[in-house]
């Protein structure tokens, strides 16, 4: 239909590939998938940024060993007089520095869980390497010290020594173990060849260390891969509330997007509706008044008044949907004057007295005297106080009574309140008669149906002068409605009073 509305965010109402979430989804299975089949029960991503992190340790900390070499080299020399312990502080200096070349390739290196375990066993090498110089130095004697002094500096330094690289190499599982497996080795020769009690001595202490130490840094390893673990998880859980927001953002996005071209379908469609349907309006009118002539056959009279009628009952359906539309739309604008809300309810009661007469219902008029005028828009609070009082009288039964009444509430504003002594509306229905095009089981029955528009509009008129609307009702005991205007509304303002003290309304009463 070439109405000038665009159809072609009607085209995109509804997502049905949700692409992004399965993606994200199998992301998820697969991550938890390689957590459950790796080793340690961790992901390979988790290794590769474990030995990253060992990497860039070992790169910042390379100083810290030719230090403690030099001053080993140094000290040792004093003791024995003797150079040996410069050229094996060279060796051990020359192997640290291979070690350190390996670290800085595998650092430039893109690591991945594919050539992680090589690079792996090259840094375990260079442990071993490193290892096997510790162990040289443990098996050097002096002679000319005496006593037990240099077995007691050689045990220092070993212990020394493990601490270091036990906190420098926590990250890198089973270096420890690898770099003073053979200083173990060497020491329980020595004990074993010598059978020297201090000999056995330093062997049982260092090898206690060991154990110790490999404890630790196991403890630490496992640490830092919770920890990890649970960086990894939070990260993910952003991702996927990220990855929520924007389903939800784009969602949300095409709701309006459908709504708003609902709203303009239902506005040109009405549009479209209401102009034939004024000209059958006039042609029937003219046919049953018989303007043109008498109508021969006295049927056909009958048959253009029903024309009439039926077209002045869809052309008001057409109007709601109109408003409605409009609303939605954001095109409803207020065209607000100086408003009596006493008229307007007393010109609604005369409007739709013929109606209440014809099923015998009485209406009585409990209004407060002296209400001062309302800033608001006439043609829209008369349309909510005529909605209103249509569907009193549409449930009201034959016989019945409406209480109409209008007065100041609590908070200063004023307020018309329609009660009726009809069916009523269980509660569980009050909900779907307040929504757009929502009907309770009642009215469903009713001979007299609607859309199910005239509650929504009022709701939406009344908040678009800052009201409120409210619905109480029983079942099998009647229902109330009230149309709130508040206090900023008021043009001559007066104090909050309590309803305790409210003032004696006038009574009248339409038999």
């Amino acid at each position: 239909m070439s109405n000038g509305v665009p159809t072609s965010t009607d085209k995109n109402i509804v997502d049905l590939t949700r692409s992004h979430h399965s993606r994200a989804a199998a992301k998820a299975v697969r991550t938890t998938r390689e957590r459950l089949q790796s080793d340690q029960g961790v992901s390979p991503a988790f290794d590769v940024e474990i030995l990253g992190m060992h990497l860039s340790a070992t790169l910042q900390g390379a100083a810290v060993m030719p230090a403690v070499l030099l001053l080993v080299a140094g000290f040792g020399t004093y003791l024995k007089s003797e150079p040996r312990l410069f050229i094996w502080a060279i060796l051990a200096l020359s192997i640290h520095a291979l070690c350190i070349l390996v670290v800085k390739r595998a650092s430039k290196a893109v690591i991945t869980p594919e050539n992680h375990k090589r690079w792996r066993q090259f840094l375990l090498a260079g442990q071993v390497a490193m290892g096997c110089s510790w162990a040289v130095f443990a098996t050097q004697q002096c002679t000319t010290c005496g006593g037990s002094g240099f077995v007691f500096f050689k045990g220092a330094v070993l212990l020394l020594v493990l601490s270091i690289t036990a906190m420098a190499n926590m990250l890198l599982r089973q270096a420890v173990l690898f770099g003073f497996f053979p200083t173990v080795a060497a020491l329980a020769y020595i004990s074993l060849t010598g059978r020297q009690m201090l000999d056995l001595g330093l062997t049982a202490v260092f090898t206690t260390a060991l154990i110790f130490f490999i404890y630790i840094t196991n403890r630490l390893h496992q640490a830092n891969l919770k920890l990890l673990s649970f960086q990894t998880e939070k990260d993910d859980l952003i991702a996927e509330l990220e990855v929520a927001k924007s389903l939800s953002d784009e969602a949300r996005r095409r709701a309006e997007e459908a709504n708003m071209a609902k709203s303009r379908f239902l506005a040109s469609m009405s549009h479209e509706l209401r102009t034939p349907l004024n000209a059958i309006l006039g042609f029937s009118e003219v046919m049953a008044t018989e303007i043109l002539g008498p109508l021969n056959n006295p049927l056909y009279k009958e048959y253009a008044g029903d024309i009439h009628r039926s077209g002045k009952h869809l052309l008001e359906l057409i109007n709601e949907i109109l408003d409605l539309s409009r609303i939605e739309a954001g095109k409803y604008e207020l065209s607000e004057e100086v408003v009596s809300l006493l008229e307007l309810a007393e010109d609604g009661i005369g409007m739709i007295q013929l109606r209440a007469k014809s099923k015998n219902i009485r209406i009585e008029e409990q209004f407060e005297q002296n209400l001062p005028s309302v800033w608001a828009d006439e043609k829209a609070m008369r349309q909510v106080v005529l909605n209103l009082l249509s569907n009193a009288v549409k449930f009201t039964p034959q016989g019945g009574e409406i209480i109409v009444k209008a007065g100041w509430t609590a908070g200063g504003g004023q307020y018309v309140s329609i009660r009726d002594n009809g069916p009523g509306i269980p509660e569980n229905e009050i909900p779907v008669v307040l929504s757009a095009f929502g009907q309770g089981s009642i009215a469903i029955k009713s001979a007299e149906q609607g859309t199910g528009l005239g509650l929504p509009i009022v709701q939406a008129i009344l908040a678009k002068h800052g009201g409120e609307f409210k619905l109480k009702s029983k079942l099998r005991e009647g229902t109330e409605v009230i149309a709130i205007l508040p206090s900023s509304r008021v043009l001559e303002s007066l104090p909050a009073v309590s309803e305790a003290k409210a003032v004696e309304p006038r009574r009248r009463q339409f038999a």
